[in-house]
């Protein structure tokens, strides 16, 4: 666990692909626990640490995940979240490039809980939620794209499910339309960038998490200033 930014309110980690959030029907350990276990031992901590999820990452997504450490925080987090003033980028890496460079994407999710998959309309369709981003393709090299996605609406597997109704399925997403998987399991997206006001201190606090060591993400982020 790579702990990126830490204060008496608030802490944020860079999450690996292959880890959960928060604790689901896998049981497997999830991040939560891990960072609990961190604060416990750095600050010899007596009893339960307090911890409060605020947003979460699909498993084979790595990059940024704020955690709240005191209650203040969590409820004040979860409104900025709620209202859309915590400002969330990513990075995905595509093989098809989209038609424009740069462009919104509005479309009407509907998830199937059973399946675990959400689908897409381009119109509103009964069960459905609106979903919103902007993407722009920023660098590439011979075979894949790297576009980079705002979020204005927090769906399931948005960025996933909208980019591959575009007909650009992120590498490695076998769920929505990749040929092949990645060797390691994860897909393509990154959880790149993360700013908003601090919810006690109300300074500004801006985040960017390290890429992959990935040889493809490494030439993509390098391409990028060519």
């Amino acid at each position: 666990m790579q702990v990126v930014y830490e204060d008496n309110h608030i802490i944020i980690v860079h999450k690996e692909s292959g880890e959960i959030v928060q604790g689901d029907k896998t049981g497997d350990r999830p991040l939560a626990e891990t960072v609990k276990d961190y604060i416990k031992a750095k600050y010899n901590k007596p009893g339960n640490v307090f911890l409060g999820v605020v947003h979460r990452l699909d498993r084979p997504v790595a990059g940024l995940v704020v955690f709240a450490r005191t209650s203040k925080a969590l409820t004040r987090l979860n409104e900025m979240f709620r209202k859309g003033e915590v400002e969330k980028t990513y990075w995905a890496i595509t093989s098809c490039c989209p038609e424009q460079p740069e462009g919104d994407l509005v479309n009407w999710l509907v998830r199937n809980e059973r399946q675990n998959k959400s689908y897409a309309y381009d119109r509103e369709v009964p069960q459905s939620k609106e979903a919103r981003l902007h993407y722009k393709v920023i660098a590439h090299s011979e075979r894949y794209h790297l576009i980079e996605v705002r979020l204005f609406t927090g769906r399931h597997h948005q960025i996933r499910c909208q980019l591959a109704h575009m007909g650009c399925p992120i590498k490695g997403d076998l769920k929505y339309g990749a040929p092949r998987s990645n060797p390691d399991g994860s897909i393509s997206l990154l959880s790149r960038y993360i700013q908003f006001t601090h919810p006690v201190s109300k300074k500004n606090i801006t985040i960017a998490a390290q890429l992959p060591a990935d040889a493809l993400w490494q030439a993509l982020g390098r391409a990028i200033n060519e």
